[in-house]
């Protein structure tokens, strides 16, 4: 049977992979998943929200009867297991290039533009 303080570690887990993986401070772990947004697919927030909801009972013992610790387990291993795979460096890179890709391409468009600007007018 689960109890307030493991399912105050899962949380604890889950939140501090929260902010490894995407930067993410937040009280709880309902605040912390409310900032992740949409970084994380809907079935990996789904999973954190079991844990959350767990964490709601707030270790009444007859509401607690009511948490399944092996889905518990499991769907903590599933959270972290997506969170571990977060590269938080290859994301940051990913973005600069990103910028870079779309800056190189502006002004390749513009150069063309004027280049058949040029041509269409008689200058070139």
């Amino acid at each position: 049977m689960e109890t307030r303080d493991s399912i105050q570690t899962r949380a604890d887990r889950i939140q501090a992979a929260l902010r490894a993986a995407f930067g993410v401070r937040g009280k709880s772990l309902d605040a912390a998943l409310s900032r992740t947004g949409r970084r994380m697919p809907k079935r990996v927030h789904a999973d954190a929200r079991k844990i959350v909801a767990a964490q709601s009972y707030g270790g009444h013992p007859k509401l607690m009867r009511q948490v399944d610790p092996a889905a518990l387990s499991a769907a903590e291993d599933r959270v972290l297991t997506f969170l571990d795979g977060i590269d938080r460096a290859d994301r940051r890179k990913g973005l600069w290039l990103g910028i870079g890709a779309a800056v190189a391409f502006n002004v390749l468009l513009v150069l063309t533009a004027v280049v058949v600007w040029m041509w269409w007018s008689g200058h070139v």
